[in-house]
């Protein structure tokens, strides 16, 4: 089995829960995070999986769309954002649209349960509940993996785990590391594991980069107000969930292009309550694929082509904020 997941908190406490509950049924279980602007519907995704040839793969935290991954292999996508279709020969379970929304982490918790006992992993998907933002939907798991490792301890290791995958280099390998060795999250937090030392220095790195970014100021038009800065670190959605906090009548719109060559990221955050993928998708530019307008409805984002950025800022009223194509 290959089980495929996103480099967050949430991304990879799903893998870990699914890899660790599947090895002591005693399954033969790989894992493959997904790296800088990687997707498992990407050609050359598929050509690294034709070749590895797994029996199975499963399939969490990115998403869920029309198309088939792997033609041909048996496939579970576990996942809580917006669907954008639904597959053909592949079982989904999606949290999206419950109330309150579980995370793919906790959804993976549910399914490992299936599998065998899984109290030992009920961390993890504590971990995926505060890593999303979960955290006052009032699930059980939370309470009680909180009684039992603390609150803060919790807290303290998704903002460890989430670090590497927001530096440069955008490599989640250590953290996904400890997910799967580590027992607690006070046993991932202490210093015994070469590890934690890498995320302490991408924490730091994140960190530099959060500090110069907030000190841009926003540029408003109507209701959309837009941040606008330049860095190989991940940081436009937490920077786009700061201005949220306080332009709560706005749809906040972050937006970087330096994290990958050749792209503008973006993320959108809104307290308006204003449906986000609504709003994306009236101003879809024509050149838009895949990697645009997927998530929740008030947190979403995307990356554009600097030709179809243009088109999609100046329709939006921020003519001035075009790039060279």
């Amino acid at each position: 089995m290959l089980v495929v997941a996103h480099f967050d908190a949430d991304g990879l406490s799903a893998a870990a829960v699914l890899a660790r509950s599947l090895r002591a049924a005693g399954r033969s279980v790989d894992v493959r995070i997904t790296g800088k602007g990687e997707s498992p519907w990407a050609p050359e995704f598929r050509r690294e999986l034709e070749q590895s040839v797994p029996a199975g793969l499963l399939v969490t935290d990115l998403g869920v769309r029309a198309a088939e991954i792997l033609p041909g292999t048996p496939t579970v996508l576990i996942d809580h954002h917006v669907p954008s279709g639904i597959p053909a020969n592949s079982t989904v379970v999606s949290g999206n649209g419950w109330k309150p929304e579980p995370t793919s982490a906790l959804l993976a918790y549910w399914c490992a349960q299936a599998v065998g006992p899984a109290d030992d992993l009920l961390w993890l998907a504590a971990m995926g509940l505060v890593g999303d933002m979960a955290d006052d939907a009032g699930f059980p798991e939370l309470a009680e993996a909180q009684a039992r490792y603390g609150k803060t301890a919790i807290r303290d290791a998704v903002s460890l785990i989430n670090a590497p995958r927001r530096t440069a280099r955008g490599d989640p390998t250590a953290a996904l590391a400890l997910l799967l060795r580590c027992d607690s999250p006070k046993d991932l937090l202490k210093g015994g594991h070469p590890e934690t030392a890498e995320l302490h220095a991408a924490k730091a790195e994140v960190a530099a980069a959060v500090e110069a970014a907030r000190r841009i100021a926003p540029k408003v038009r109507g209701d959309v107000a837009l941040i606008r800065f330049h860095t190989a670190c991940q940081i436009h959605p937490l920077i786009a969930q700061q201005w949220r906090g306080r332009l709560k009548d706005k749809i906040v719109i972050a937006a970087n292009t330096g994290y990958r060559e050749g792209w503008v990221h973006f993320a959108a955050r809104t307290a308006a309550g204003t449906d986000l993928i609504a709003f994306l998708a009236a101003h879809r530019p024509p050149g838009a694929g895949d990697e645009y307008g997927n998530g929740h409805v008030q947190a979403t984002g995307g990356a554009l082509r600097p030709k179809d950025w243009n088109a999609f800022i100046a329709g939006i009223g921020f003519p001035e904020e075009q790039v060279p194509t």
